[in-house]
């Protein structure tokens, strides 16, 4: 009787401490999901604010002078080196 006990104790014992480990994995998981939410919700945020700001026309011509070098017509760009004050 007490080794039918003793077997029964070491299993449920067995199962306890597989079932602890599982959730400390399971956690950690969404710690990690959590996190990666986060950051997604942040790009997010940051897109959905460059898209309102490319539906507005003067924001357009401005981000394409300055990224693509983009001239209106008749004008001249000049491009100055950058001087220690400007880093």
């Amino acid at each position: 009787m007490n080794a039918v006990l003793l077997s029964a104790s070491a299993f449920m014992l067995f199962q306890v401490g597989t079932e602890v480990a599982a959730t400390i994995e399971l956690r950690q998981q969404l710690t990690s999901a959590q996190g990666q939410l986060s950051e997604l919700e942040d790009e997010n945020a940051a897109l959905v604010q460059q898209k309102e700001k490319l539906m507005d026309p003067d924001y357009v011509r401005s981000y394409a002078r300055a990224a693509y070098m983009l001239s209106k017509e008749g004008e001249q760009i000049f491009y100055l080196p950058k001087t220690d004050e400007d880093e």
